[in-house]
């Protein structure tokens, strides 16, 4: 391990990350020492992410360049015309988020490739839209996402506008081995610009995504825009552009959230935090802007993440509180609003996600498709998918990511803002409410109710997925399970004994499902002995039975289920 800290310090560009690693080194700080040099940050489909400091499992400035050489390598090896096309590079506002920024484009130029960088911070829908509007070989966004502040990130997105997929991951990640055993060149970004290599994305880019939103179909200005809505950007970089696209649809009744408004990589936790997590599907993120939704009478109290790909929304309630609505219970809404104008079209969601998606699918007329938890695979399958017949509509996942339209290839919570406030318009002109609008969902296809749990085994027990491999359930909860699915071996078990091939690429996941329609999914830990789980019931709604009781009555169900199925572990 001292070689490889001796090599580090005298490869390492930074002066605070080098005297960072010293002090650890002087106070003799060896489980610190060995937790940041006895691996390195992999690269994966979702790129780089982890916290920032010193040594090679950390992001820093010189894992960024090794890895910008890396890709850029990779780059121009794989993509014909990769260094005329260029790289789209962009950054939250994070603290290292600029200089890591400004790092990759000086390495990319270096190499020949023609960098576009934001000129400043830019949410990473509208960094993902570059691709596609300049034909490029690439992008990056230099983001953590809804991480905490002492994190950072480098995502990677393809030539066709998507998060990249294997096997690009692992094609990168081997370039990236070599480029730490390598001298790394780069090019000051005043001489990149001088030589034709480096364009700045000024202010006419952001408003020519500004108008691409404008310009999608799917996104109608609506007739009745008296709307109240609150929002918060959650310290990141949305509020500009959200409340400049909402301005644009016609909705001037818009409170943010002040405290909550500026970019801020700190994400302020001192004495008064205004955010413990910048997480809006973590309790207690979306606080402020319920409350501010209170102050102005909102309809809709509104949410992105730090770097606006998700969008999250509690709506008001008769009692004058606000309820967050689940991604399942917004995929659900957004798909029905679109398909009703587009009823062939295609659309999709995950695995883990609600299967309403595919019964309001069936209802319209529409292709359904269905891919591996990430926005990755919805947006890449969507591509193969998509014919003159069935065009790409709408794609979600549960963790509160969705995509209207193939202006962007992945999840967008600035379009998700627009296109919720313009459903909740159209409700309001017609004397509904969302939860009227829910409600009918429920009552035509049943009261569909999602849940997640992390479950802690015994350290000392064999791996749940062998185990669970080796005595497959036959009832969970009292039920017989009927249909059960292994993703790792991509077969289908029914209760008859036939054996279907199910086409997803392979991974450690479970499926059950029971006589009842209710479905258990289990993703066991290969690190650790944790099991992930998600539990869907499909519960009846007869006339008879008001909302609540039948929420009631579902969420009995599923509490059920969540206990006897942890028991049985």
């Amino acid at each position: 391990m001292t070689t490889a800290i001796t090599q580090w310090l005298a490869r390492d560009p930074d002066s605070k990350t080098r005297q960072e690693l010293q002090q650890l080194i002087d106070s003799n700080s060896q489980q610190e020492l060995k937790d940041r040099f006895s691996t390195r940050l992999a690269f994966g489909t979702a790129g780089l992410r982890g916290k920032v400091g010193a040594g090679p499992n950390r992001m820093n400035r010189l894992v960024i360049q090794e890895t910008a050489t890396g890709l850029g390598q990779y780059l121009l090896e794989q993509i014909d015309n990769a260094d005329t096309r260029g790289v789209i590079v962009g950054y939250d506002g994070r603290i290292d988020s600029k200089q890591f920024a400004h790092d990759t484009a000086s390495v990319l130029t270096a190499m020949g490739i023609k960098v576009y960088l934001t000129s400043q911070v830019a949410a990473t829908p509208i960094v993902a839209y570059g691709v596609k509007k300049f034909n490029a070989a690439a992008a990056v966004v230099v983001t953590a996402s809804h991480n905490p502040p002492e994190y950072n990130g480098f995502k990677v997105y393809w030539e066709n506008g998507a998060q990249i997929i294997p096997p690009h991951d692992t094609g990168i990640a081997s370039k990236i081995d070599q480029a730490t055993t390598k001298p790394l060149t780069l090019l000051p970004l005043e001489q990149a610009s001088e030589q034709g290599l480096l364009e700045w994305l000024k202010e006419d880019y952001y408003q020519s995504y500004r108008s691409a939103m404008n310009g999608n179909p799917l996104l109608k200005r609506s007739n009745c825009t008296d709307v109240s809505i609150a929002y918060t950007a959650m310290h990141g970089v949305g509020a500009e552009m959200a409340e400049t696209l909402l301005a644009d649809a016609g909705f001037q009744n818009v409170a943010s959230v002040a405290e909550q408004r500026e970019p801020d990589g700190s994400f302020p936790t001192g004495s008064f935090p205004t955010v413990n997590f910048p997480n809006p599907e973590e309790a207690g993120a979306m606080d402020m802007v319920m409350a501010l939704g209170k102050t102005h009478d909102a309809d809709i109290a509104c949410a992105n993440d730090p770097d606006a790909d998700r969008f999250a929304v509690a709506v008001r309630c008769e009692d004058g509180e606000y309820q967050m609505l689940t991604g399942d219970q917004v995929g659900a809404l957004f798909a029905d609003y679109l398909l009703e104008n587009q009823p062939n079209a295609l659309v999709g969601n995950t695995i883990v996600s609600s299967r309403l998606l595919s019964a309001i699918a069936k209802a319209h007329g529409a292709q359904y498709y269905q891919t591996l938890t990430g926005f990755k695979w919805l947006t890449n399958i969507a591509m193969e998918q998509q014919s003159e017949a069935h065009p790409f509509l709408f794609a979600y996942e549960e963790a509160l990511g969705y995509t209207i339209g193939s202006q962007v290839w992945d999840k967008d919570g600035l379009s998700a803002l627009v296109a919720f406030a313009q459903l909740t318009s159209e409700l309001k002109a017609q004397g509904k409410t969302i939860w009227d609008k829910i409600e009918a969902l429920y009552r035509q296809h049943g009261f569909y109710c999602n849940a997640q749990r992390s479950i802690a085994l015994d350290p000392n027990s064999p791996p749940i997925g062998d185990k669970l491999r080796k005595q497959p359930p036959k009832q969970i909860a009292g039920q017989k399970v009927i249909v059960t699915e292994d993703l790792k071996s991509s077969t289908r078990l029914l209760a008859n004994g036939t054996t279907e091939h199910i086409n997803l690429p392979a991974s450690d996941v479970l499926i059950y499902i029971r006589e009842d329609k209710s479905r258990v999914i289990v993703r066991p830990s290969g690190t650790e002995p944790k099991l992930k789980c998600y539990y869907e019931v499909i519960s009846d709604f007869p006339t008879s039975m008001d909302y609540a009781s039948a929420n009631q009555h579902a969420e009995d169900k599923m509490n059920a289920l969540i206990l006897a199925h942890q028991q049985s572990l």
